[in-house]
């Protein structure tokens, strides 16, 4: 028996509430990027090179100011809680992210010619600089406020909208295969359901910054096409880069899919947090 159909004043106001979304999504875009010009271009006059912190205080600015005009400022994106639940949750992620990341590397290397060397170390200004606040700005722009104005809409849209945007926004990164796109559009889901595992941003925060450091810095690999100054260990291959990942990274690699989609039912399987649907 197939389900009764919705009610046409509900489904009108359905769509109503789906336009009315574009307000919020709107005025965070254009605060977020005139912010970002902004000091941007004030930060390049003065010759300081903060991108990644510049990006992440944008970021910061415009969840802080589209809460204030739209929501007269109700509303927790699950970034500042008690330190001890944010020091727990981040530290999950990271354990979470090192068995993703851990088990590709493994298969990667089973499977292939690949091995680890010793590299020349691990340069940590660039961790404090690019590492930290890339995790945290994408977390906050990408499973924050706007992920979560539009899951209360429509949870189906919410992840898939913002896995396709996650995706699509690393696709001009060097090295990209349409492998790594694909790859980057699990890991957007795989990071939404992150996000409802606690109903907070401090579980994906760990996972995305673990898998971003174990990739590059400690393993070796690209991260989204970005090489590191400095790794721990370095990759030595003679196999294809479908299965390595090639310049792009191990998110290139055939080998992920197959992790992310253990771990993406993994964490759907999981109870989420109150409110979900």
């Amino acid at each position: 028996m197939s389900d009764s159909p919705v009610p046409a004043p509900a489904a009108r106001e359905r769509a109503l509430e789906g336009l009315r979304l574009l307000a919020p999504v709107s005025l965070f875009i254009a605060i977020y990027l005139a912010t970002f010009l902004a000091v941007g271009y004030a930060a390049a006059e003065l010759g300081l090179r903060t991108t990644y912190w510049i990006a992440l205080g944008s970021a910061a600015v415009a969840t802080f100011f589209t809460i204030r005009v739209i929501e007269q400022g109700r509303w927790s994106i699950g970034f500042f809680v008690p330190p001890q639940l944010a020091a727990r949750e981040w530290l999950l992620g990271i354990l979470f992210a090192a068995g993703v990341i851990g088990a590709c590397d493994l298969l990667i290397i089973v499977s292939s010619g690949m091995r680890h060397v010793p590299g020349d170390g691990m340069a940590w200004r660039e961790l404090v600089n690019v590492f930290v606040p890339a995790a945290v700005h994408e977390e906050i722009v990408f499973r924050g406020y706007m992920f979560q104005r539009i899951r209360a809409w429509n949870r189906p849209t919410a992840i898939g909208a913002t896995a396709i945007l996650f995706s699509a926004l690393h696709a001009g990164n060097g090295g990209v295969t349409a492998i790594a796109l694909v790859n980057l559009t699990l890991a957007g889901v795989l990071l939404a359901l992150a996000y409802e595992r606690f109903g907070r941003l401090w579980f994906p925060i760990g996972v995305h910054f673990a898998w971003n450091v174990l990739s590059g810095p400690v393993l070796g690999f690209g991260v989204s096409g970005y090489e590191s100054a400095g790794t721990l260990l370095r990759t030595v291959a003679s196999a294809p880069a479908w299965a390595t990942g090639g310049t792009f990274g191990i998110e290139a690699s055939a080998w992920m899919m197959p992790v992310e989609m253990v771990a993406i039912a993994f964490l759907g399987s999981r109870k989420r947090v109150a409110g979900s649907v």
